[in-house]
């Protein structure tokens, strides 16, 4: 057996005896993350923390930086060719911010990739700059287990070391703040967000990180999109002068509810404020960038090792349309290929932030993937071949009671300064489609033996 293997099994036998099955410890838990707003919504359902090991998480990081790399490149293509932009399949709004330089390099603030870890094999399915959330929740859920006596009694016979990234992240704020021209040493933040009607300040999931940025010596406030004002040069929120904009809602939800003169995009514009999560980065979470990735034809002139880590660490992807398109050098007519493959192929919406479900050819009949083909002509959707997902065996609570549930597990590398700085992972039960209650986080530790 693995050491891997090895320590969980131990962990899971180490729960399930005396004194810690009464799980008391669990609720204990449960207490203690209720001051740090974690109990409300299910943002941990896990009773053991996910572990990588130290070889596993130097290769994610290399694996992770060499495809940034390309990913750099192939932004800076993308704007300068009009064909490669309408590939992306942005709104007209999208593609026109996307235009407008933000003033740092995206490889100071870059985000998270969603990471498939299998057999010691990592596979990126996509690339996300929201990334405050999942940084700051997972380093508070891991001081939280850390502590935990049954991981107490654990780490007696394994070490364990949390992967934290809260520093690197508020680092790597400041520095896009100084490259964009900004002249204070600590700039006025805003965290700027939208919010249904009536949900008090206190149970957004951003305000973990204002807490975070305050602790680091900034003034920092929770902001609403719609409070914001906008004159003579400066973006305020009432009296609060805001020098640097952390952006926490979606363009496409924030299009929405707002028009292109709002204050928000008029101080943009003029460089008024620095923005992190700048609307060019909506570019890299639409996952026609991997399209573009994949395509040989495009990256022909990339550099060798980014050729590599593309082709070694993305499945082939491409927009969905009645068209034909290169699989392996061949030509394919893609609606047919894709029918004709269902089992080999996943559809996945090109935003997630629009809500809609991933289908899975392996796990539908050849009628109900028809439907969701024909849907995916509709909505811009891309196809990608299935890589086998990450599982694990994790103990959760559940009405009181210790259970064992097989979940899915999403390893996500957080990418800042051009560098490696921690990870999360976001589980779901394993046949799920999509969020269900015992979806949530887990704190990542690296796992070694004594």
């Amino acid at each position: 057996m693995t050491l891997m293997g090895e320590a969980i099994a131990r962990y899971h036998k180490l729960i399930e005896s005396e004194p810690y099955i009464d799980l008391g410890w669990a609720e204990a838990l449960q207490q203690r993350l209720k001051p740090e707003r974690l109990v409300d919504r299910p943002i941990s359902p896990v009773l053991r923390p996910h572990m990588l090991a130290a070889r596993d998480y130097v290769a994610l990081g290399k694996a992770a930086i060499a495809l940034l790399s390309a990913v750099e490149r192939a932004e800076k293509l993308t704007l300068a060719t009009p064909a490669l932009l309408s590939r992306m399949q942005l709104l007209p709004a999208e593609r026109m911010l996307a235009a407008i330089e933000p003033g740092y390099s995206p490889r100071t603030f870059a985000g998270l990739l969603d990471a498939n870890l299998h057999n010691g094999t990592s596979h990126f399915l996509g690339f996300r700059g929201n990334t405050a959330a999942s940084v700051v929740h997972g380093e508070v859920l891991a001081d939280a287990f850390y502590e935990a006596p049954p991981v107490k009694e654990f780490r007696k016979k394994y070490k364990l070391t949390k992967l934290s990234g809260a520093k690197a992240l508020t680092s790597a704020v400041q520095k896009a703040y100084k490259e964009s021209g900004g002249k204070q040493k600590r700039p006025v933040i805003a965290v700027v967000e939208t919010r249904a009607p009536f949900q008090p300040p206190e149970s957004s999931e951003n305000a973990l990180f204002v807490e975070v940025l305050r602790r680091e010596g900034y003034q920092a406030e929770l902001v609403l999109a719609e409070q914001l004002e906008y004159r003579n040069n400066v973006l305020r929120r009432g009296d609060m002068a805001i020098d640097l904009v952390y952006r926490a809602v979606a363009l496409s939800e924030f299009l929405v509810r707002f028009d292109l003169n709002h204050p928000l995009i008029r101080a943009y514009k003029d460089r008024a404020v620095c923005m992190v999560n700048s609307f060019r980065s909506e570019m890299t979470a639409k996952r026609t960038l991997f399209d573009l990735l994949t395509d040989e034809s495009i990256t022909a002139k990339f550099p060798a090792a980014e050729r590599k880590a593309i082709h070694e660490f993305i499945p082939w992807t491409r927009l969905v349309q009645a068209a034909k398109v290169t699989h392996k050098r061949h030509t394919v007519d893609l609606p047919e290929f894709a029918m004709k493959h269902r089992a080999k192929l996943v559809l996945r919406p090109n935003d997630d932030s629009a809500g809609l479900s991933t289908f899975r050819g392996a796990e539908m009949d050849d009628s109900a993937w028809e439907r969701a083909l024909r849907q995916a002509m509709r909505t811009p959707y891309v196809v990608q071949e299935a890589v086998a997902p990450a599982r694990a065996v994790f103990p959760l609570l559940q009405f009181g009671s210790l259970v064992m549930k097989e979940m899915h597990v999403e390893t996500h590398p957080h990418l800042f300064n051009g560098k490696l700085h921690g990870a999360s992972a976001w589980l779901n039960v394993a046949g799920s489609n999509g969020f269900t209650t015992l979806s949530g986080l887990a704190p990542v530790f690296l796992l070694e033996g004594k």
